[in-house]
């Protein structure tokens, strides 16, 4: 196997801004070439709020990232997400004139374009088609159904919509830091990738990605993407909680959390107490890592329980064998699984990206640059399906979803809009 092009993943998050340049080597295993990041402050909640502050930490991240890698970054694969990230499952129809020609990539393509079509709510666009299953002839539970034979082809689908507006300052943040986006991909998907097996997707499993301002959910199961959703609150909400609570600055809040705070109140002894240094000459403040556990622990529960709420609103949770998977920078915080555990009574482990990854590097393989991890794989992906489809048309049916990366005609559309500002700026 030869080493793979060059691809580069820019995470654009609440907390921080994260640049990973990768590529394949000769084993399928993901080499990391070089990683920057920097503070992310133009981002709440995981939609751009101020484009100048985010256009400067993006070229921060990604002027380290070409340092450390040695390569000249122009293009990146972008993950998006945020409270507008949301989900809907929908059928799709299409009878076709001939018995007997076999069912063709073409078919597929116009049943998935189709979907394209859908009237949404103003303002809001189709990012992802997936197809779950296909249906012939009333034939279900047909996962390629390429080379098959009927009249009537249908097909369920995993559609993921999002605001345009959310998307096009992404966008444009990334356009106006001198980069072109290759691919604008769902920020739980790409999780997903980086920290699941095929078996645990096969099996049922939740993914859970607890970032600075959103928690993304992803539920799979029979190695179908069967929900997704973004919860508009995540690690950043616990800060402010310690800061009211502890009354002390936002900086101090996020150092206890990281190296004091646990899920888990009772895990920690009465006596325990943490000085805080005065500001400005004023006295010291002691503050019980027990109280500040108990302040974590009650916002840690409200996430859970926030998670188990789109586990059964998904109809799936009695069929998620593997239970839940825990990722993003939360992850980090002790006693986490126990808690979630107790919570929905579900087995949990944490999920870190180094499965993926040629030699463990120490700084990536943390559950906070899954994301990242991930978007360095959906940039493969894409490339892998490009080859593909240049190598022989023939080979184009291995394909399951659209032949073109049809995500694009949302694409099209974000860049005709930029193309138009441009145009008359």
């Amino acid at each position: 196997m030869e080493p793979s092009e060059i691809v580069v993943g820019l995470d654009i998050g609440t907390t921080k801004i994260v640049a990973i340049v990768g590529r394949r080597n000769e084993f399928g295993k993901i080499e990391i070439l070089g990683m920057g990041k920097s503070e992310s402050f133009g981002v709440a909640r995981g939609v751009v709020q101020n484009i100048d502050k985010t256009v400067e930490a993006i070229k921060t991240a990604v002027a380290e990232a070409e340092t450390k890698s040695g390569v000249d970054i122009k293009t990146v694969n972008v993950g998006i997400a945020g409270q507008h990230i949301k989900s809907v499952q929908h059928r799709g129809i299409k009878t076709r004139s001939s018995v007997d020609e076999e069912i063709s990539q073409k078919d597929i393509d116009s049943l998935i374009e189709d979907m394209f079509r859908l009237v949404m709510q103003p303002g809001e666009q189709i990012i992802h088609v997936l197809p779950q299953e296909y249906i012939i002839d009333s034939e279900q539970g047909i996962k390629n159904p390429i080379g098959m034979s009927g009249i009537r082809l249908e097909a369920n689908f995993h559609i993921i919509t999002g605001q345009m507006a959310a998307a096009r300052n992404i966008y444009k943040c990334v356009e106006k830091a001198g980069l072109e986006v290759s691919e604008l991909t769902i920020e739980p998907l790409a999780s997903a990738d980086a920290v699941l097996s095929d078996e645990e997707k096969e099996a049922g499993v939740v993914l859970v990605d607890i970032g600075g301002g959103t928690t993304d959910v992803a539920i799979f199961q029979d190695g179908i993407i069967r929900h997704t959703a973004v919860i508009p609150f995540g690690g950043n909400v616990i800060t402010e909680d310690i800061k009211e609570g502890c009354t002390i600055i936002k900086s101090q809040a996020e150092l206890l959390k990281i190296k004091f705070g646990s899920a888990l109140a009772s895990e920690n002894q009465e006596n325990e107490i943490v000085s805080i240094p005065g500001l400005r000459g004023r006295p010291h403040k002691e503050i019980s890592v027990r109280n500040l556990s108990a302040i974590i622990q009650a916002r840690m529960e409200e996430i859970v329980e926030h998670v188990y709420y789109e586990i059964k609103n998904s109809g799936y949770e009695k069929k998620l064998i593997a239970g839940i998977v825990i990722t993003g920078g939360g992850a980090q915080l002790k006693h986490v699984t126990q808690l979630v555990e107790y919570i929905t009574g579900m087995d949990s482990r944490i999920g870190y990206p180094n499965e993926h990854l040629a030699k463990s590097n120490e700084d990536i393989t943390s559950p906070m640059f899954a994301t990242s991890v991930g978007l360095i794989m959906k940039g493969l992906e894409k490339l892998d399906k490009q080859n593909r489809k240049n190598l022989t048309t023939a080979s184009s049916s291995t394909i399951k979803g659209h032949s073109k990366d049809k995500s694009s005609g949302f694409f099209d559309r974000l860049k005709s809009f930029f193309d138009e500002d441009t145009a008359q700026q």
